[in-house]
């Protein structure tokens, strides 16, 4: 059953069964639910850090209690092998503890030296916050702007993604169950044809959105023209690159989930396998093998390791671009096809002889599809990398991280891992260049985006 203008429907992929539907919010629901978000922020913002995370801890313990009924809504929603959607879980409550423990501290006041008698810098939010997020990793995303968005004194309206409805109303619940205040955190369930005009409303002060650098040139133009302040995590073609001095085991051992967990379905996966010359068919011959032995099948089996795509079309999308890198000249060692039966199946796939310019090469290919390249040396492996769009995120792999450390430099991303799979990790600033999307997540950089970073000056100075 598609969509209707009425209705969302949660529809499992590995089956295409239809779970459930919700009744689309209208817009008048939509504009009480602003309303009430920035009436709550008045009182809010005024809270004690102590208090709001007194909140946001009881969100963590809540998510951990009910660690396997998200875990398997999420599976059962958008596909997701079931030992990674109880990751996810545990990952969301981590973030949540990190940001009640560190935000006082992220958001302390600063004395700056000045002609003033006193000056410093301090930061107070900016109201309510609007979060467009994507399904592949729906509750990470979601607690990924909400914990620092609530922690820094603002409120959170999410416009989740239309087929993972149970989720985005599983994330209210949790906000609910922990005693956060009514309307600090709500869950829109509306169509995307109507962003546009709820960024615009006036209670709204700013937008953060994870998804597809088509949905980001959007938002930033709905944005752009009021003037408010966004954040954008946009796509990825994410490269992988392997110097001929690398540790073969480790970097294989790597490679194989850096592409295919969740099914490939990540902004942050590996895509582009750049391997140098040398040690090019070896990490190919091996590489293949490993993903060949790859299982694939039910998400909610614990042996799965390849699930199905999320909807219908991304498997159509994946059959595009392998068909025409093949035509262009690209080799399928292994998979290549949609696996016939019912659900969104993709065969998990490896395509050689990939040049940049080949869809595989220069593509977001966001599914079960990994694409080798080869690279004469060091310098054309990081000009290649950088041969895309994109830049997201990177990983380097080479004995010698002395020199790495130097070449991250080179590399045109927001994030460079050295002898590890890229991740997100709430320590850590996240977030990418190009068309990748600008603005930070996690970290202190994440929560002071959407604060006011206020100066406040004192005097005169007395002579």
């Amino acid at each position: 059953m598609a969509p209707s203008e009425k209705y969302q429907y949660s529809i499992n992929p590995a089956t295409e069964e239809t779970l459930a539907s919700f009744e689309i919010h209208t817009m008048e629901q939509t504009r009480r639910a602003l309303e009430k978000a920035d009436r709550a922020f008045k009182t809010w913002r005024r809270e004690p850090f102590s208090r709001r995370a007194g909140f946001v801890k009881q969100a963590a313990g809540y998510l951990r209690r009910n660690k396997d009924r998200f875990a398997r809504v999420m599976t059962a929603e958008m596909g997701k092998p079931i030992a990674e959607s109880e990751a996810e879980v545990e990952k969301c409550a981590w973030n949540l503890d990190y940001y009640a423990e560190n935000a006082e501290s992220h958001l302390s006041t600063e004395t700056r030296a000045s002609n003033a008698t006193e000056s410093y810098v301090q930061y107070t939010p900016l109201g309510v916050v609007l979060a467009i997020m994507p399904w592949n990793y729906p509750l990470w995303q979601v607690f990924r702007f909400a914990a620092p968005a609530l922690m820094a004194g603002n409120t959170a309206v999410l416009k989740h993604a239309s087929n993972v409805p149970q989720c985005a109303l599983g994330i209210e619940e949790v906000f609910r169950e922990s005693g956060l205040p009514e309307g600090c955190f709500q869950s829109l369930l509306v169509p995307g044809s109507e962003v546009g005009e709820i960024i615009e409303n006036p209670v709204v002060a700013a937008v953060t959105i994870t998804g597809s650098e088509a949905a980001g040139s959007i938002v930033a133009s709905h944005a752009g023209r009021v003037l408010k302040k966004t954040v954008m995590e946009l796509g990825g073609s994410d490269p992988f690159i392997v110097l001929a001095d690398a540790d073969l085991d480790l970097a294989l051992q790597a490679g194989v989930p850096a592409r295919y967990q969740n099914t490939g379905q990540s902004c942050i996966a590996a895509k582009r396998f750049i391997v140098a010359e040398p040690v090019f068919e070896r990490f190919r011959d091996r590489f293949v093998e490993a993903v060949e032995a790859l299982e694939t099948g039910d998400p909610m089996d614990r042996r799965t390791r390849v699930g199905p795509l999320a909807r219908p079309e991304f498997v159509s999308d994946l059959e595009r671009q392998v068909r025409e890198s093949v035509a262009q000249g690209a080799k399928i060692a292994t998979g290549g096809q949609r696996i016939a039966g019912r659900g969104y199946f993709f065969q998990p796939t490896v395509l050689t002889d990939v040049q940049p310019e080949m869809p595989a090469g220069c593509e977001e290919v966001f599914g079960s599809v990994a694409a080798m390249i080869r690279a004469e040396n060091t310098e054309d492996a990081i000009k290649i990398a950088n041969r895309t769009p994109y830049g997201l995120g990177s990983s380097l792999w080479t004995a010698d991280t002395g020199s790495a450390k130097e070449m991250a430099r080179d590399i045109e991303a927001g994030q460079v891992f050295i002898n590890g799979i890229v991740a997100s990790d709430p320590r850590l600033p996240f977030g990418g260049v190009k068309r990748s999307g600008y603005g930070r997540e996690l970290s202190e950089f994440g929560i002071r985006e959407f604060v006011n970073i206020q100066t406040v000056w004192v005097g005169p100075k007395k002579p």
